[in-house]
């Protein structure tokens, strides 16, 4: 059977795309050609291409949500898609695809939103090369940018998300592929995982959100080259990992956040190749972490390096370079010959009384941390890093 293109346009036979889409059948193709379609609530209930020419419009004028797709292999390709209902009962979205197994989901321009494309119970497909403008406040009055619940093996690659809740949302979903977003000035965070596991975040940015990435209640992660930066406030961190187990957090960089990583009841983590640099804290452990690994890293001119709740420790530090540390080297093999101790006694200090921070740059100061080193009272005696280097790593991230 011979599938056809069904052409839409204002002096077209066909004016609207639900028009269009009753009329198509299992394999054709609806091309919307550019100009504003004032339409919502807009089914695709049969394997087709809907695809946009020059971006037109889809403007749902506040009437609920805009497209739900609840069938197999459907591509939508190519509109701007504005006005989505706001309900505080109902999460309505600009995109839906429910039930769906190979969809692609692309180059759409989506604004004046309340969630964007959300994908439920939907399987084996793909989400590029969007752009989300959303015009959030608080997390209260708005949704996420791209929301994935209950899915599987669904790439997210290459959208630009801005001002909404959660930039990228996650939830009971795996074998996700998350590359090359760009997630910058959500309310709370830039990409938000919870009880979803074997996902893979590449080469992300996440810049001044509330706060950029939150794994939780998940495990088998890989975190490989992203950019995590500026997100700074009371309770901002470049990545938080709660319950987080058996993940590789390698080749990133943490540039001028409050806190790098904060990680709490995490275990079997390998934090390697990343650059921590100009943070408030670049670690910060808040406790039930074991065998973790913190190994070629750079750690660059934090105000902490490691803040460390309690006085137990079996994770190792190895190989690192810390621009705080003063040791010799004397047989040169770029190896500091002294051990490095990484957690300040003012940073346990400071996790006690906040309030305390006002002393950071005193002389006072200087001379407690000194006293711990030599004889350590409150931090842990064993964490440190026995083979600094001398010499900062030069990481490739291309």
């Amino acid at each position: 059977m011979w599938s056809k293109t069904i052409t839409v346009c204002a002096t077209c036979p066909v004016k609207s795309i639900n028009e269009a889409i009753l009329q198509a059948e299992e394999g054709d193709t609806v091309f919307v050609k550019k100009g504003t379609y004032k339409e919502a609530n807009i089914k695709i209930n049969k394997s087709i291409a809907l695809i946009g020419e020059n971006l037109p419009t889809i403007d749902g004028e506040k009437k609920g949500e805009i497209i739900t797709i609840g069938t197999d292999n459907v591509t939508l390709d190519g509109f701007k898609i504005i006005n989505v209902g706001v309900s505080y009962t109902t999460d309505y979205a600009a995109v839906r695809v429910v039930n769906s197994e190979g969809f692609v989901i692309k180059n759409l321009e989506l604004e004046k939103l309340f969630f964007g494309i959300y994908l439920q119970k939907s399987n084996n497909g793909k989400v590029l090369n969007n752009k989300v403008r959303g015009e959030a406040v608080t997390e209260f009055n708005s949704g996420n940018a791209i929301h994935l619940w209950y899915c599987k093996n669904v790439e997210v690659r290459g959208n630009d998300v801005q001002r909404v809740r959660d930039g990228i949302y996650l939830e009971f979903s795996d074998e996700i592929s998350i590359k090359d977003n760009f997630s910058k000035n959500n309310v709370r965070y830039g990409l938000h995982f919870m009880f979803s596991n074997n996902n893979y975040v590449i080469n992300n940015v996440f810049e001044t959100n509330g706060a950029g990435i939150a794994l939780m209640f998940s495990k088998f992660m890989e975190v490989e080259n992203n950019i995590i930066k500026k997100n700074w406030g009371t309770a901002a961190y470049g990545l938080l990992l709660k319950e987080v187990n058996d993940a590789n957090i390698k080749n990133n960089l943490f540039f001028e956040n409050t806190v790098g990583i904060t990680v709490e009841g995490s275990n079997r983590l390998q934090y390697a190749n990343n650059d921590f640099t100009s943070n408030g804290y670049a670690i910060k452990v808040k406790g039930a972490c074991y065998e973790n690994h913190v190994i070629d890293n750079n750690f660059l001119y934090n105000s902490f390096d490691i803040s460390y709740n309690g006085r137990i420790n079996n994770n190792k530090f190895n190989n690192n370079y810390w621009s705080n540390y003063t040791g010799y080297d004397l047989d040169k093999n770029g190896i500091g010959d002294v051990a490095y101790r990484p957690v300040k006694l003012f940073s346990y200090i400071v996790n006690r009384t906040p309030e305390t921070i006002i002393l950071m740059r005193s002389l006072f100061i200087d001379i407690i941390d000194f006293s711990e080193k030599v004889s350590p009272v409150f931090t842990p005696d064993d964490l440190m890093d026995e083979n600094p280097r001398m010499k900062q790593i030069a990481h490739d991230r291309n």
